[in-house]
């Protein structure tokens, strides 16, 4: 019975009736991308275009489009230990670039995750602290309000500046005063519409909910449990998908002037060696990652809003 009930929703019929459903979703934006690249390689096919083609860029970047998570570094080794095979120097000389988009997308990615993560662990606390205060809410929107219009990049020299007086704590932990910068670019960037959002949400625990609670006589910690946080947590994860676009943003464009390894960095150098391919791969890339990145925030909150519903 069980195998007859499963076997009956994995027909022929029922599978091509999803992928007709999906085909709605899929063939607009298809028809869509193929529009644009053709506008593209139409308007940059003359003698010198200011951009090259679609073509063209897929035949400059074919290492980095086929070989995204390579590390030269793997062959150095090798190099210092004498090993190394006949199919593995034809390899290196056939390949040329340092690192992969891969490699320097995921150092990207790292950095992100710890600003990020610590933006969201202490917007979500003081969103709620001053949410469920109005003194601290009134003293303290104000600032917020002035804080969060400052530009991303603005906030970089001053955190260079400040962590160079503590540069040998950082070294202690593992950083440098640049890496130590972009993490706190990253923070102060995100972190303004986790905690707006918060504040938000928690204001707008709708007031007959608050009532039972008081007739229940709920503890502090069961309100937060299962009032609070469940009435706020749309208004959070709001917030959260907000701010993990904007990490996204602000990292490229502190790596772009902090440089070392990542993928803001990648784009620079490639500007400056006039290599316009690699610049509009690493573009897609970016593009990409960010999309990415929403939809998982996107379908976490999904998930947990309708668990706690």
């Amino acid at each position: 019975m069980a195998a007859g009930s499963l076997s009956s929703k994995f027909t022929s019929n029922k599978i091509g009736e999803w992928f007709q459903q999906q085909a709605k979703y899929i063939i607009p934006p298809a028809i869509a991308l193929i529009f644009l690249l053709g506008i593209w390689q139409i308007l940059c096919s003359g003698a010198k275009p200011p951009l090259p083609p679609p073509t063209k860029v897929w035949q400059e970047t074919q290492q980095y489009i086929w070989h995204p998570f390579f590390d030269r570094n793997y062959f150095d080794v090798n190099e210092k230990e004498k090993i190394d095979s006949p199919a593995r120097q034809a390899l290196k000389e056939k390949v040329t670039i340092e690192q992969g988009l891969g490699v320097k997308t995921m150092t990207s990615l790292r950095r992100v995750a710890v600003g990020y993560t610590a933006s969201a662990i202490i917007g979500i606390s003081l969103g709620i602290a001053i949410g469920t205060n109005a003194f601290l809410y009134r003293a303290f929107d104000p600032i917020f309000q002035v804080l969060r219009t400052i530009p991303p990049l603005a906030w970089l020299p001053i955190a260079m500046s400040a962590f160079q007086g503590v540069n040998e704590s950082l070294k202690t932990v593992g950083l440098d005063v640049t890496e130590a910068a972009a993490l706190f670019v990253i923070f102060v960037t995100s972190i303004w519409p986790i905690l707006m959002n918060t504040a938000v949400g928690v204001q707008q625990v709708p007031q007959d909910y608050r009532n039972v609670s008081r007739v229940l006589r709920l503890s502090k910690v069961d309100y937060f449990i299962t009032i609070l946080m469940p009435s706020a947590a749309p208004y959070i994860f709001t917030g959260l998908r907000i701010a993990v676009g904007l990490s996204w943003l602000a990292i490229v464009a502190a790596e772009m002037l902090t440089g070392g390894v990542g993928i803001g960095f990648f784009i620079w150098d490639s500007y400056n060696s006039q290599k316009s391919s690699e610049l509009i791969l690493a573009l897609f890339y970016i593009g990409v990652v960010g999309f990415l990145l929403d939809k998982l925030i996107y379908y976490i909150s999904k998930f947990t809003v309708q668990s706690d519903s």
